[in-house]
């Protein structure tokens, strides 16, 4: 199962509308299905189940079923899918498009474009290519799980600064 979230921050036409093409394309609605707030008339999916809303106990069942999941670029939902080790496909919303309030989902996702695991699709006209690629990857094994904790490496040269501020 492909599961489809946009977030909280409302509507999210483009990706969804850019899945719903997709499946139409490829015949996979019955694959997919979306958590997606509030479409704007006419905006709603035609060939993939959805619903507004689900409470969290739903939305943590459908997501950990999931084998891929595809998202607005929003950090707790890719921080979840890798945790989880699963792909994600992430399209950034847009500030000049009126979708968010400034474009940080832009700057997340030009540093995350290299990540295992994460699948960038820079506008809806990559979306199909990165949802196909995606799954042709999850056939394969799924992307390392990211840790709940920072690497050491890290941590250590934190505590080192610390500890020791004027030696550095």
């Amino acid at each position: 199962m492909i599961f489809l979230t946009i977030g909280t921050q409302g509507p999210f036409d483009r990706l969804v509308l850019a899945v719903d093409a997709w499946c139409k394309t490829k015949g996979r609605g019955a694959e997919i299905f979306g958590q997606i707030a509030r479409p704007k008339p006419g905006c709603e999916p035609n060939h993939f189940d959805w619903v507004e809303r689900l409470d969290p106990a739903e939305f943590n069942r459908r997501f950990a079923e999931a084998s891929l999941i595809i998202s607005h670029a929003g950090m707790g939902t890719i921080i979840s899918a890798l945790e989880a080790g699963k792909q994600i496909v992430v399209m950034p919303r847009r500030f000049d498009l009126g979708e968010h309030r400034n474009d940080h989902q832009i700057a997340t996702v030009n540093q995350l474009s290299t990540r295992p695991g994460v699948f960038v699709a820079r506008d809806e006209t990559e979306l199909g290519a990165r949802i196909d690629q995606a799954l042709a990857a999850t056939r394969s094994a799924g992307p390392p799980k990211l840790s709940r904790f920072a690497d050491p490496r890290f941590t250590s040269a934190l505590r080192k600064l610390i500890l020791q501020p004027d030696e550095q």
